[in-house]
């Protein structure tokens, strides 16, 4: 495939290896036509020229995901290619439109999650990285879009996870196209759940695989118009009917034969079963158990399976039935009878499994017996019976055998198609065609025949397409294609299956001749077909013959081919079964039309195989078919094991190498005229240097080499086979020139460095032995002036010393003389001070002791007195309240008497509060005193004693001087003062005490009346309390009769022809209590005292008006007027919706909140709902974000669910006061009731609101004004997510224009280049300005704004991050700095929308900014693990820090990734997790759901003071809403 010409030394190729296919190696000698490589291995081959290909040494570390991106499409690049993939856990691979689909023996979930089939539901084939989901996407597409059928061909060898592979293509079809199916259960499970019962009937143990399908299965999953799965069907073909007679040593027959011979005892008991080494069809191989698989217990599950599809526990007993009859079937031998060519059954053991048989098939045993051995022949004479040889009956008994099995497959495949429901009205469908690989063993009969027959049609079918997309890849680049030719292997099908002359068709005549012998068969064949290239004749066998497939040769053995191909249909058998008793087995063998009854009829399996094939690949041509071809790593069956010469095999088998031959047949290498200049660029530097079109670029870089046979196309570059390996090899040849000048310069300025350092290094050892020189002398010269001076140092020292002893002694004697002297004044001078401080306490405590017994007599008259007085009052103030005329005079006076007996009672404790805590005070003073005299005392008598013995000491010791005797005499009167002087002081103590004990008895007395005062003062407080809840309750009747009064007058006012309207009233002015006016406590409001007067007056000239409407009649008015006001947009008074506060007032003032039924709430819902129906217009949205917010508020500071326990007693009885509810009363009508309480406790502030006792419709209207809040929220957000969303897409990737400017070098496009690199991030924070602006505008809370961004930001990394792991394309070093810099735009943007509506929006980012970090940060292979986890990516999960570090590419420097130690790290702890059932799902979860609570609502947005609101123009002169005006009006 490439020129000898383009091998040079120090060329990489790839030669051949016996063990590992292939091996890379670099050129270091060229001898000719020979080549010495030294290999990867270490090793050094010698090999021929033409036996090596070019390796591409800049193919990508983590490898391509399409292998049409390679340079060299040839073998050894795929099969490295596949292996890099298959190393970093990606299995999938694409060759153009085919997927290429490795398995990795270990569960990878995080492939086939929910989150995956998001990011590809709609995405464009190869847009994102290879998958299954791609290939069944872009079916699902095209079916919609075209209207055409389409099949997905999923091919491979057993092991190679076909089957999963067709799971994974269902599950997400289901998923495009879902429908809820039976009992809740989908198409795609239904599909699924029939797996394990078609497993047990149609597979089998092989060579290589233990659970091999043998049987191909095309699931039809039907749609209907608006693309919705409408049914499905599961078509079988090709059932491989000779594995129930006869099977070779290693495999098994099917797998339901093993699991009825492990079923329970009791099953195993009625239909006589033994162990499997007791049956012919199963003993004729020594393997009957799998490794790991428990048939007993696969038996109960096929059971369970079998109720999961509807088989009914009949079908199900009918099923096993046959089973065991054809086991049972097996062990019937024959024996020569008597008469010539005749048979009977040998012996008793083979007449018990006759009987078994009849019994369990539910027929005559006679009868069985004679449709074995005996044949009917109907002639135009007679009808003749003859019997059958053993041989002859041997083949009766097998073809009955295979026929029951085949006819009961097919029931259950039906009886399973009849479960899943079809759609007979469905005019599309998606087929998955799951189906047996081709197989070539040591041994191959007559099944690996039929197979690879199989194959090869359908290999046939697969190059008609890949050259089909061939041709319409180069029809879309325009470019002439008509000379190549396509190869196709329609002579390997002649050989097959032509008539006649073909194999089978000397197969079918070979068994009709009864004397035909495997060995007459293969000499026919060998005469047939002598000269046919695809046919070989073995040397050494006389009965075998090899076929050249499309993958190989394939030897096959023809011994057995007559016996496995012979399927007689025999009248006899079908007669017997018909006449069954059994109605299942009747079902199986419907009767006959009555010509095909007469006799039997030979029927052959390869002639049926060859018509089921046909019928198949009808169905394939009627659809577009898409190829995902599935690969076996390695035999052992384990994960991270790559065999190369077994994939080699592999993909020669699945047809993979024979579309690259296809493709080498054309135009093997495309690349975009992007990376062809980027490539090649070097080899015409004038050109880059000049302003030429891409086009032309390429052109004349192609010109300039001289190549011939290219084409350009309208994107692309096409070149021939071996082209690429020649413009490779003068690029190396250029590079490598251009090395060497590199390196001569380096050789210069190295041998430069050197020398300057030689030099450097000499001048350095001079100047450092110079110096040592003098250091030296230095060193001398010191040593003698340190000497001098230690010298003079010591001597000063002594000197000092001497000096310093003297000094210390004198001082020391002066400090103690001193010292002894200033002793003896203190002590003197403290003891008097002591003396001054007892006396001085003593008199203030006799004093003060005096003055509180006078006052607390004093304060005990008075409150004695003060108590008579009050009950006195007390009891006229209830023969008052007896008489309810008299209840209105005496209210004033008595408000004014319980204020004053409450001030009474507060100023009763506060004095008592004083005199206990005065009292408490003294205690302690008087304590402390005590405890100090009794400290002074004794130290007085310690100081006595002490000179008393110094007084005896001295005396003692002094010698009898008459000078001394004064001193003695002195000393003695000392003595006695002060002796005196301590029992005066213990006197003091005494009478100290004695007034203590006065003090306490007092106090003792003084606390028990002052218990039995405050029990009496609170029995008057309970009293007063009492009397204040009548006086309560008469104010109520009061109010309640004057509101009936004056209903009926209105009533009879407009029911009277002269009547006149009193409802419309002048507003009663309303002074609000302030020191300077009253003690009122909570707003209580007075009148002035012509207030009847006033309200009289202004009733009369408004009497001429219009009749009085009913109240019903002007609430509903004034209801309509306020919805027609709020569905206007009232705009904000100061940073407050108007709409909000007005509805919140009226609702209050009309008390909606507390009525059992109304329809305001209903009508304002419905306002708010029409006025939102425009979903795409934000300043509507906003406006009532911001106005249902403040109004949810609102509510929750006001509505409660329970009684009026919250209110504080106070509270409640200041409300409850007579004088307020009667001018309550006085200025307010029914229907406006509650105006005074607006009024009177100024809503200005939220903690001065009352709470409102909710009704239901309150609590309902809440909630629903909470459901809309974030229904409102949800469509701002998701219309700016709709408005940024595409801008996203183009944001993860940059632009291709802008990098090819750069290589090109135009320097004057960088600028603009630059611009447009950022131009979409603008977009984005254009958008986000233009939201955040007119949510400002609207005032809509800060809290709300910071969830809303916050939520932006967080859709914003999850979009970047998925697309980021999903396209690898974008994992470069360059994206991670475009994507950088538009994060830094993101980044400005919250810090200029500041911390109030900004948030921590930036932390969202958290998962992109950490991979782009990753991206962007050099020396990875430098990076642990630990430093990747903890410090760079602390975020990130270990399999997106997989994902990330396998996909990255440096497009820019040409680094490389992590370190291979840091990928294996990596994947071991993805195992673990995997073990652990960790999620290992790499992409992220947008989150959608609403981020807050009414409860935040409430904490996190400000009081609003909705009291000074001014009311809108239409509602402002209306006097039903004069409470609406603002107080200063």
């Amino acid at each position: 495939m490439a020129a000898p010409v383009n091998i040079i030394v120090g060329s990489h190729v790839w030669v051949e290896d016996p063990v590992l296919a292939w091996i890379d190696g670099e050129v270091f000698k060229i001898n000719g036509e020979e080549l010495h490589v030294h290999t990867a291995k270490g090793k050094t081959v010698v090999t021929n020229i033409s036996k090596v290909l070019p390796k591409d040494t800049e193919a990508p570390p983590g490898g391509v995901d399409d292998m049409t991106k390679l340079s060299y499409l040839h073998e050894p690049g795929v099969l490295h290619n596949l292996a890099m993939r298959y190393e970093l856990n990606e299995i999938y691979t694409y060759t153009g439109n085919i997927l290429i689909a490795i398995n990795p023996f270990q569960r990878l979930p995080h492939l086939y999650d929910t989150h995956m089939m998001e990011q590809y539901k709609g995405a464009g084939f190869g847009e994102l990285s290879p998958h299954v989901f791609a290939v069944a996407d872009v079916a699902y597409r095209a079916m919609m879009n075209e209207g055409k059928s389409n099949s997905i061909l999923v091919s491979g060898e057993s092991g190679a996870g076909k089957t999963e592979t067709t799971k994974m293509l269902m599950r997400y079809l289901a998923y495009l196209g879902g429908r809820s199916g039976v009992e809740g259960r989908t198409v795609e499970q239904q599909v699924l759940e029939s797996n394990p019962v078609l497993e047990a009937f149609g597979n089998a143990k092989t060579v290589r695989n233990n659970n091999s399908s043998r049987f191909g299965k095309f699931v039809e999953i039907q749609f209907d118009k608006s693309g919705r799965i409408s049914g499905a069907a599961v078509r079988t073909y090709l059932l491989e009917r000779s594995r129930v007679c006869q099977i070779s040593d290693p495999e098994r027959n099917y797998h339901c034969f093993y699991l009825l011979c492990s079923a329970p005892p009791e099953v195993r008991e009625k239909y006589k079963l033994e162990n499997p080494k007791s049956f012919h069809y199963l003993n004729q191989s020594s393997c009957y158990v799998l490794d790991g698989v428990d048939d007993a217990q696969e038996y109960l599950a096929t059971r369970r399976a079998m109720d999961v599809v509807g088989i009914s526990e009949e079908e199900q007993e009918a099923i096993f039935r046959v089973v065991a009859a054809i086991l049972h079937l097996g062990n019937i031998e024959f024996a020569k009878g008597e008469e010539i060519d005749s048979s009977v059954i040998k012996n008793e053991q083979s007449r018990f499994h006759l009987n078994m048989t009849a019994e369990l098939l539910k027929c005559d045993a006679k009868s069985l017996e004679d449709a074995l051995i005996q044949r009917v022949m109907v002639t135009p004479e007679e009808i003749i019976t003859r019997t059958l040889d053993p041989v002859a009956a041997l083949s009766s008994r097998d073809a009955l055998a295979k026929t029951t099995y085949s006819r009961l497959f097919d029931w259950i495949v039906d009886k399973i198609n009849n479960s899943i429901g079809q759609d007979p009205n469905s005019k599309s469908l998606i087929g998955v065609l799951d189906i047996y690989g081709f197989e070539s063993f040591k041994f191959n009969s007559f099944e690996q025949f039929c197979i690879n027959f199989t194959n090869e049609k359908l290999q046939q079918h697969f190059n008609q397409h890949v050259f089909k997309m061939e041709q319409e890849e180069y029809t879309k680049e325009e470019i002439n294609w008509s000379y190549i030719e396509f190869v196709d292997n329609q002579d390997v099908l002649d050989l097959i299956e032509k008539k006649p002359g073909g194999i089978i068709a000397l197969l079918d005549e070979a068994c009709m001749f009864p004397k035909s012998t495997h060995e007459t068969f293969a000499q026919k064949l060998y005469q047939t077909f002598k000269n046919n290239k695809r046919f070989i004749k073995p040397k050494l066998s006389r009965t075998s013959f090899t076929i050249s497939h499309y993958a190989g040769e394939v030897t096959y053995l023809a011994d057995q081919f007559l016996d496995k191909n012979k399927d007689y249909v025999v009248a006899e058998h079908q007669d017997l079964l018909t006449a069954s008793k059994c109605p299942f087995v009747t079902g199986l063998f419907p009767p006959l039309p009555e010509e095909s009854s007469k006799s039997s009829k030979f029927s052959s399996i390869g002639s049926r195989f060859k018509l089921q094939l046909q019928s198949l690949m009808e169905t394939l041509n009627s659809t577009e078919p898409h190829y995902i071809r599935c690969v076996k790593p390695n035999n052992v069956l384990k994960p991270s094991i790559f065999e190369n010469n077994n994939i080699i095999q592999q993909l020669r088998c699945g047809g993979v190498l024979e579309a690259i031959r296809i493709s080498c047949a054309g135009y093997p290498t495309r690349r975009t005229f992007y990376e062809f200049l980027h490539r090649f660029g070097v080899l015409a530097p004038e050109v880059l240097d000049g302003n030429y079109d891409d086009k032309v670029a390429c052109q004349m870089i192609l010109d300039k080499r001289g190549l011939k046979g290219y084409q350009i196309g309208k994107a692309k570059v096409f070149l021939r086979a071996g082209q690429m390996a020649e413009l490779d090899a003068r690029r190396a040849e250029v590079l490598g020139n251009a090395a060497r000048t590199i390196q001569r310069q380096i050789r210069t300025y190295i041998a430069s460095k050197e020398f300057i350092a030689l030099r450097k290094a000499a001048i350095n050892l001079q100047s450092y032995w110079r110096g040592e020189m003098a250091r030296k002398l230095y060193e001398e010269l010191r040593q003698e002036a340190a000497a001098m001076k230690i010298q003079k140092n010591f001597k000063r020292y002594i000197a000092r010393k001497s000096y310093s002893s003297v000094q210390l002694a004198s001082i020391t004697l002066q400090t103690g003389l001193r010292a002894m002297s200033a002793r003896n004044e203190f002590r003197f001078r403290k003891r008097t001070k002591a003396a001054i401080i007892i006396q001085a306490h003593l008199r203030c405590h006799i004093a003060y002791s005096y003055y509180k017994s006078l006052q607390k007599a004093a304060i005990f008259s008075q409150c004695g007195w003060r108590r008579r007085v009050a009950r006195r009052e007390l009891r006229k103030l209830k023969m008052a309240a007896k008489e309810t005329g008299a209840l209105k005079e005496a209210k004033d006076k008595l408000e004014k008497r319980v204020e004053e007996l409450t001030w009474r009672l507060q100023l009763e404790k506060r004095m008592r509060t004083d005199s206990e805590e005065e009292k408490s005070q003294e205690i302690a003073k008087l304590q402390d005193t005590l405890r100090m005299l009794h400290i002074q005392l004794e130290e007085a008598n310690a100081r006595v004693i002490k000179e008393q013995e110094a007084a005896r000491k001295a005396i003692e010791e002094a010698p009898p001087i008459i000078k001394e005797t004064a001193v003695l005499i002195q000393d003695t009167e000392k003595v006695d003062s002060l002796t005196a002087e301590v029992e005066s002081l213990k006197a003091l103590l005494q009478s100290e005490r004695q007034t203590a004990e006065e003090a306490r008895k007092a106090s003792t007395l003084a606390e028990a009346q002052n218990a039995e005062l405050v029990k009496k003062l609170e029995d008057t407080e309970r009293r007063m309390d009492q009397l204040q809840e009548s006086v309560q309750r008469l104010e109520e009747k009061l109010s309640n009769s004057e509101s009936e009064n004056q209903v009926l007058r209105q009533q009879a006012l407009s029911m009277s022809p002269t009547g006149k309207s009193l409802t419309t009233r002048s507003r009663t002015m309303i002074i609000q209590r302030t020191p300077e006016n009253g003690s009122a406590v909570n707003g209580e409001t007075k009148v002035a005292p012509d207030l009847t007067l006033a309200v009289s007056n202004a009733r009369e000239p408004e009497s001429e008006e219009k009749p009085q409407k009913s109240l019903n009649e002007k609430q509903q008015e004034n209801q309509d007027l306020l919805i027609k006001c709020i569905s206007q947009n009232l705009g904000f008074s100061g940073s407050k919706p108007v709409a909000a506060c007005v509805i919140y007032k009226c609702l209050l003032q009309w008390r909606s909140f507390e009525v059992e039924r109304t329809s305001v709430f209903d009508r304002i819902i419905q306002t708010i709902a029409a006025s939102i129906e425009v979903a795409d217009n934000n300043d509507i949205l906003t406006y009532w974000l911001s106005n249902s917010s403040t109004l949810l508020l609102l509510l929750q500071h006001t509505l409660k669910a329970g009684g009026a326990a919250s209110l504080t007693p106070q509270r409640r009885r200041t409300s409850a006061s007579l004088f307020g509810r009667m001018s309550q009363g006085l200025r307010a009508s029914p229907q406006s009731a509650g105006l005074s309480f607006l009024n009177g406790r100024n809503l200005g502030r939220l903690d001065d609101l009352r709470q409102v006792e909710a009704k239901y419709p309150a609590l309902l209207f809440k909630q629903q004004l909470t459901a809309f809040l974030e229904k409102i929220y949800g469509m701002i957000r998701d219309n700016l997510k709709k408005e940024i969303s595409p801008l996203l897409g183009l944001c993860i990737q940059a632009p291709r224009t802008s990098r090819q400017s750069l290589v090109k070098g135009r320097s004057q496009a960088n600028a603009v280049a630059q611009q447009a690199l950022i131009a979409h991030w603008q977009s984005i924070v254009k958008s986000l300005n233009n939201y955040l602006k007119t949510m400002k505008a609207n005032y809509v809370p800060p809290f709300l704004v910071r969830k809303i961004f916050n939520q932006i930001f967080s859709f914003i990394n999850v979009q970047l991050f998925n697309s980021l792991l999903l396209r690898r394309e974008c994992c470069s070093f360059s994206n991670g700095e475009y994507v950088k810099a538009g994060l830094a735009e993101l980044e400005q943007w919250c810090f200029e929308a500041s911390e109030e509506y900004a948030g921590c929006a930036w932390d969202e980012l958290k998962h992109i900014r950490q991979a782009v970090g990753f991206l962007v940060i050099h020396q990875k292979p430098k990076k642990t693990l630990n430093e990747i986890t903890k410090e760079l990516c602390p975020t990130l999960s270990i399999q997106q820090l997989y994902r990330i570090s396998t996909m990255y590419w440096d497009d820019k420097y040409g680094t490389h990734t992590v370190s291979s130690d840091v990928i294996s790290s990596m994947r071991v702890m993805m195992t673990e997790d995997s073990n652990s059932a960790v999620s290992s799902s790499f992409l992220l979860d947008d989150d959608s759901s609403i981020p807050f609570s009414v409860d935040d609502i409430s904490k996190s947005m400000q009081q609003v003071d909705i009291a000074d609101v001014e009311p809108p123009p239409l509602i402002r002169e209306n006097s039903s809403f004069g409470f609406l005006l603002p107080r200063s009006e």
